[in-house]
């Protein structure tokens, strides 16, 4: 792997959990991500404009995309809502992988190779470290970060057969259209006071910074392979678990850091298989 590429794939990572960070850290955390989700659809805008390529064939993976994104942010708000980010993002990030394995054998009759399988004990055993070994309350805990990383596993599904339609950013920005429909739902729902109450530096940022994350790892697809790409990326898992206990104060013992790496491994080993 170039060295450019390596750098420029663990600044996405960082850039990944740090707005991540933003976006927990918020006291409402559903209007911040409304007002971030926006911010970051006009920071894709002029760059989406300038490499407009977008087939008619790609229109019902842009839909399909989309709604599974926009749940995607409703369940990720929610979980953040509800529960810290060392364990939310874990679970969510590095659960992902594991159910695209999963279904690509069930689906598609792909067997997963001896290095995945081990890749999806790490991870299995890694969430439980994350989450901690007391008993009682673990479907509690885990239910919306396993949802969140059932959207994941999902829209990358689809975005794998719909960007062989459209180029990258274009398709992102459409997509994006109609995630934002939910500023529109926390609007109506709550009303339009709530979200601007978060229009604050941070809540721009974490917009701006999903976009500048999805940039650089673009930039690091164009000098290196998938592959080793996708696993240093996953490196945002510990950087979030890190992040999660320098700025929210949240508890991270020895068993929840090696819970994070254990996921970071096992998501590695799965993309490199």
């Amino acid at each position: 792997m170039p060295p450019a590429a390596l750098v420029l794939a663990l600044s996405a990572a960082a850039l990944h959990a740090a707005w991540n960070l933003l976006l927990a850290r918020a006291r409402d955390t559903e209007a911040a991500t409304a007002v971030a989700l926006v911010a970051a659809e006009i920071a894709f805008a002029p760059v989406a404009i300038g490499q407009w390529h977008v087939d008619r064939a790609a229109a019902p993976f842009i839909v399909a995309s989309g709604l599974l994104e926009l749940a995607y942010v409703a369940l990720l708000a929610a979980a953040y809502a509800r529960g810290p980010l060392t364990i939310v993002y874990p679970v969510a990030r590095g659960t992902a992988p594991v159910l695209i394995t999963v279904g690509s054998a069930i689906a598609l009759g792909i067997v997963p190779s001896a290095p995945q399988i081990l890749g999806v004990v790490a991870v299995a055993a890694g969430v439980m470290l994350v989450r901690g070994l007391r008993r009682g309350v673990a479907v509690r805990e885990l239910a919306l970060p396993l949802a969140v990383a059932c959207t994941i596993a999902g829209y990358t599904l689809v975005d794998r057969s719909g960007i062989q339609h459209a180029a990258a950013i274009p398709y992102f920005e459409l997509t994006g259209l109609i995630t934002c429909s939910y500023p529109v739902i926390i609007a109506y729902r709550r009303g339009l006071p709530a979200i601007t109450n978060e229009l604050r530096w941070s809540s721009l940022v974490a917009g701006v910074a999903m976009f500048g994350a999805y940039a650089l790892v673009l930039a690091a697809l164009r000098i290196a392979p998938p592959g080793p790409v996708s696993a240093v990326r996953e490196s945002s898992v510990v950087v979030a678990t890190l992040l999660g206990a320098a700025f929210l104060g949240e508890r991270v013992g020895r068993g929840r850091l090696i819970g994070a790496v254990l996921v970071t491994a096992g998501v590695v080993v799965i993309a490199l298989s």
